[in-house]
């Protein structure tokens, strides 16, 4: 800890760091990833179409449970991450300590709230066959009371960013990770019930947490709880009240849709259109990974360091863009077939169109990360807040409308219209309360356009050839942008490397 704890900004804010940092944790997400489309197909076909369609419901309500933290995860993130970057890191295991105490007691009441209204979720909300109405609510009990894993599982993967812990993090995490999905399938053959399902996630939950605590013991010696100092967290829920309302409305936003989908037409409706979503979604593992290398790094070095702040904003944009784009484009072009061979023609006719439309707003909401981790990383989470309100009011509605008038393609589109202004905004944000970031993201717009319309042009286009000519051009178009934008140094290393120069 004491090595760690004497860095400065410009070593925790390195590009060095920072590409390492995002390697790690794309492995991390990524080979859990290829293991669950492979088992995917299974799951469906053990479950059925309906039984599915409650276990999506049911992973996003996983994503729900993240928001019981009031957002202070996050907030002890960012402001560990600071003291280092300062430092002070023989402060931060009072800090952990505090947190993690407060944590589990907030996210066992929340649990106990949640375990308390799903009998009104399931039997007067969701669209549930009658025959189906027990299981849901026992699976969904058991996982409601799982919501404090989730919590604290995400605090403890904090403290190990914070430090900047993302090689042995991310091995730990593989293979734990690879059992979240292939659990459930063990589970299915043993006890043909979702209870049994949810009883595996939990207890991958609880093994991950157990590994998490054990790694964040080297940085913080008993994980500061033995002696917990709660008057430190005044300064931390300010931060973490207005990160957890904007995670929130986040995953409100992202996940309302399939529970009006649910409610208006039915679980069937919910299968065509939460599983392009969830498959599209799967890309969020690539901005995830630069995002939790970007925010250490980032509230380390804002105050002191603004010029390499900026710059890391600048290669952050420009690494999600290089390794989301060209899937985007795949997504969009070949969706259908994607699903006809993924899951059979009878979800490819139902999601096809879903799932290119998708593929257009997910380029954005991957994008949206890097601004919206830079306004949290500088402290400034209730601007990223009050904007997610807005479109809260703004999309929702106008999502339920397009549902009512052109079915799940309308719930589609105001899916990644939404997903566009809220990338949009939030460089404009960052730009305004950041001033340093100003010109990154005016470097960043022609590239942000030119990628958007040339995938949206691919939706319109009729025929595989002709999306793939669009895509094509789109793609080199977007690469002669980057080579513009990108930083001399990054140039220069990246010629060196290939032999160029």
């Amino acid at each position: 800890m004491t090595a760690t704890a004497s860095e400065g900004p410009e070593d925790r804010a390195g590009g060095r760091r920072l590409v390492s940092g995002v390697l790690w944790n794309a492995l991390g997400r990524g080979v859990p990833l290829v293991i669950a489309l492979a088992i995917t197909p299974v799951l469906v076909h053990l479950m059925g179409t309906e039984r599915w369609g409650l276990f999506t419901l049911a992973l996003a309500m996983v994503g729900i449970f993240g928001v019981f933290d009031l957002g202070l995860g996050m907030a002890l993130t960012r402001a560990v991450s600071e003291a280092i970057g300062e430092g002070r890191g023989h402060d931060a295991p009072a800090l952990v300590g505090a947190t993690i105490w407060a944590l589990l007691g907030l996210s066992s009441v929340m649990a106990a709230i949640a375990y308390a209204v799903m009998p009104l979720l399931i039997h007067h909300v969701l669209i549930v066959p009658p025959a189906l109405e027990a299981e849901a609510l026992a699976a969904f009990r058991v996982l409601a009371v799982a919501a404090p894993l989730v919590v604290l599982n995400a605090a403890l993967w904090g403290v190990l960013a914070a430090w900047q812990r993302f090689r042995a993090a991310n091995i730990v995490n593989m293979p734990v990770s690879v059992f979240y999905y292939l659990g459930p399938v063990l589970a299915l053959l043993a006890w043909n019930s979702l209870v049994g399902v949810m009883l595996a996630l939990v207890l991958v939950r609880l093994v991950s947490g157990l590994a998490y605590a054990a790694l964040a013991w080297r940085d913080v010696p008993g994980l500061g709880l033995s002696r917990p100092r709660f008057a430190l967290l005044r300064p931390l829920l300010r931060q973490g009240g207005w990160m957890s309302l904007s995670g929130a409305l986040t995953q409100m936003l992202l996940y309302a849709d399939r529970f009006i989908v649910g409610a208006v037409i039915g679980l069937t409706a919910v299968a065509f259109y939460a599983t392009p979503l969830d498959l599209v979604m799967r890309m969020w593992i690539l901005p995830v990974a630069v995002a939790q290398a970007l925010l250490p790094a980032i509230a380390s070095s804002y105050r002191t360091a603004p010029d390499r702040t900026a710059l890391l904003l600048r290669r952050g944009a420009l690494i999600v863009a290089g390794l989301v784009l060209p899937a985007c484009l795949v997504l969009v072009a070949l969706g259908p077939w994607l699903l006809w061979l993924w899951l059979g023609s009878a979800f490819a006719d139902g999601g096809g169109m879903v799932m290119r439309i998708l593929g257009v707003g997910i380029f954005f909401s991957c994008l949206a990360f890097v601004p919206g981790v830079l306004l949290d990383a500088i402290g400034r989470p209730e601007v990223t807040a009050t904007f997610s309100l807005v479109q809260a009011a703004v999309f929702l509605p106008l999502g339920a409308g397009l549902l009512l008038l052109i079915g799940i393609e309308g719930a589609a589109i105001a899916w990644a219209a939404r997903a566009a202004t809220d990338c949009a905004g939030r460089f404009l944000l960052a730009a305004r309360y950041y001033p340093p970031a100003a010109e990154a993201g005016r470097a960043l717009l022609p590239l942000l356009a030119v990628a958007g319309g040339g995938l949206a042009l691919e939706v319109l286009v009729p025929g595989f050839v002709a999306a793939a000519l669009v895509g094509g051009v789109t793609l080199a178009a977007v690469l002669v942008l980057a080579w513009r934008i990108a930083p001399q140094d990054d140039r220069a290393a990246l010629l060196k490397r290939v032999g160029l120069a």
